[in-house]
């Protein structure tokens, strides 16, 4: 099976900032670029941490209400030093949580899901900026056609894994949700034919309708 990649969901055009822009300089490179998060460098193009929009408004989230309605909200010490920062390396969020261009869909959410992040840097072996996925782009295998799923799941899991006739099992696949329907030699075979089927790109859901005749060389309870 073909899981794509990081390297070809990712986003290779990159704007990036410089650590010591300031304040002004990032909110400008925001704006101008209609971008919400960039990636921070150093001289040799490793990436160091990701300012965000997030970042920046802490600053004006620190400033005290002209009415005088809103109290100013209570902020960490590290906080604080961002809403007081006036250069890059003091407002990004950092280290850097990197993935790399081999990197599978799976391999890539998990560390944004631990880490709570909505992006990742994309670096060489030498930690140099490749690129940036996003979330978005990790969805954007969703939007895979069913046919190919149907396809993928037939011929690859199915035939070539499995080793198992078309017509031992039919596939159908609507909207991403595959539906199983078939018999198979063994019980213990169906979880792993529904669970190779859950890792391919694009699958929803997967629902198994699948029956067995005999268990490891014993009689089903149904006798046949």
């Amino acid at each position: 099976m073909h899981h794509r990649t990081v390297a070809e969901l990712m986003t290779r055009d990159v704007v990036r900032a410089r650590r010591d822009l300031t304040f002004k300089e990032i909110v400008k490179l925001l704006t101008d670029h209609d971008v919400t998060a960039v990636p921070v460098v150093d001289e040799l193009d490793r990436p160091l941490g990701v300012v965000s929009e997030v970042d920046l408004l802490r600053k004006s989230a620190d400033q005290a209400d002209p009415s005088g309605l809103t109290p100013i909200p209570h902020l960490q010490a590290w906080e604080r030093a961002k809403a007081e920062g006036a250069r890059v390396e003091e407002l990004m969020s950092a280290p850097a949580v990197c993935a790399r261009p081999d990197w599978t869909v799976v391999e890539a959410a998990r560390p944004m899901e631990v880490r709570q992040v909505k992006r990742l840097p994309v670096v060489d072996e030498a930690d140099r900026l490749l690129g940036i996925v996003s979330r978005s782009d990790l969805l954007r295998i969703f939007l895979r056609r069913d046919d190919a799923i149907h396809d993928e799941i037939t011929q690859d899991v199915l035939r070539r894994t499995m080793g198992l006739a078309p017509s031992q099992v039919t596939v159908q696949v609507r909207d991403g949700r595959v539906d199983l329907h078939g018999s198979v030699e063994f019980r213990s075979l169906i979880p792993i034919i529904e669970q190779l089927c859950r890792s391919v790109d694009g699958v929803v859901s997967v629902t198994g309708h699948l029956t067995y005749p005999t268990d490891e060389g014993h009689h089903s309870p149904t006798g046949t």
